[in-house]
């Protein structure tokens, strides 16, 4: 074979390495392509993507539960764009007694376990009740305490109007358990249907005391002081939360129930005065 010959040899079989080469990287890079591809359509794949919440929200809670729970309302709006939270607040047992006669609504929040169970026992709700906070008694006076109050049983003085909660209500049934503890009998001026309202009395001066919840005497800032007692600790009141059965916008509901038991949750209703569980 001559030089020019084995020369043109040579530059052939290099070509063929190099082409080899080439047409091993393309395949590669074809290969990688389509992997990055197929990953990114995994990615976007409609399917995975948590579901976009709408719609109201309908909220029966018990009037103790009124500044926190607003807030948290206010921070689930923020959170879901095109949602809106309504708040039907009052007596819890006048609440339950709504949902089982058929009031639309998304999600129940009680001031005690006996009121929760108006509801579950008509099997509208939707799984079991959990209780997220619990709340505790406290005597509110008039700003100043001019009666100088300092124990339940100061309350007990024919000179003084004082207002209970309604019995049937949480904290009027709460009020009782403390006053049985402490074996005293008390007349007060007028029963009321809601925690709220027992303490707008004194509020608005028509009363010199009330027996309220710690978080609602925290709630009024100056317009009342709170007198604690330790009576209290005998009639603490779980607070549970529940989905109703028939709830118009569950999806919705169940990630309201979520913020109210998650960390964020429990730093705004700790913040109220409420106690952990």
């Amino acid at each position: 074979m001559t030089r020019s010959a084995r020369r043109t040899r040579r530059t052939l079989q290099w070509t063929g390495v190099a082409v080899a080469a080439l047409l091993a990287l393309s395949a590669c890079s074809s290969s990688d392509d389509s992997s990055s591809d197929a990953a990114t359509a995994s990615a976007s794949a409609p399917g995975d993507a948590a579901p976009e919440l709408s719609g109201t929200v309908t909220v029966f809670a018990a009037a103790s539960l009124k500044e926190s729970f607003t807030a948290l309302g206010a921070t689930f709006e923020k959170a879901h764009p095109g949602t809106k939270v309504t708040f039907n607040f009052g007596g819890s047992d006048s609440l339950a007694a709504g949902i089982t006669g058929g009031a639309p609504a998304d999600v129940f929040a009680a001031a005690s376990a006996k009121t929760m169970a108006i509801v579950t026992d008509a099997k509208d709700a939707a799984g079991t009740p959990a209780t997220f906070v619990r709340n505790q008694l406290e005597i509110a006076t008039l700003p100043g305490n001019p009666d100088g109050v300092a124990t339940l049983k100061d309350l007990t003085d024919s000179d003084l109007k004082v207002v209970l909660c309604d019995r049937t209500v949480p904290c009027g049934a709460a009020a009782q358990k403390a006053l049985d503890a402490a074996g005293l009998e008390l007349t007060p001026v007028s029963y009321e249907q809601d925690v709220k309202s027992a303490l707008t009395k004194v509020e608005l001066k028509e009363a010199d005391a009330a027996v309220v919840y710690k978080t609602d005497v925290k709630a009024a800032g100056d317009k009342v002081e709170g007198v604690e007692f330790p009576e209290s600790a005998d009639a603490v009141n779980d607070y549970p939360i529940t989905l109703l059965k028939n709830a118009p916008n569950a999806e919705a509901a169940k990630a309201f129930i979520e913020l109210v038991r998650s960390a964020e949750g429990r730093r705004v209703l700790t913040g109220a005065g409420f106690i952990k569980p």
